[in-house]
């Protein structure tokens, strides 16, 4: 009989201790994702409109593929964490973006800085 009772105890107590650290880690790796979208959406938004007005064929390249970004970042499930292919789409952007900084020239080492809450490239 105490042994039934203190495993279920020991039960209750490890899922609400589980649900907590899930919910902690959830919220953490959540933001840092967050984060890191964010920052290519921005990244590749003022780009965007830094190309805009110029239309030489190698221009038009560049822009395709901050297009091509642009349009990842949109249609990435911000909403659903039980996104099977999260991972696997979160990948691709950053292989797209880091495509997009080749092209212009730009180095692409996406770091958060969290000493000091600010982006680097």
């Amino acid at each position: 009989r105490f042994h039934g009772e203190g495993y279920q105890e020991g039960y209750a107590e490890g899922s609400h201790v589980g649900v907590v650290e899930g919910r902690r880690y959830g919220v953490l790796h959540g933001a840092k994702i967050g984060s890191e979208v964010g920052c290519y959406r921005g990244f590749a938004l003022t780009w965007q409109c830094l190309l805009q007005k110029y239309t030489d064929e190698k221009n038009s390249k560049k822009i395709r593929a901050l297009d091509s970004l642009i349009g990842m970042i949109q249609k990435f499930p911000y909403e659903d964490p039980t996104y099977d292919k999260l991972q696997e789409d979160l990948e691709k952007i950053r292989g797209k973006f880091k495509q997009v900084c080749s092209m212009l020239n730009i180095q692409s080492d996406f770091r958060i800085d969290t000493e000091r809450s600010s982006l680097t490239f």
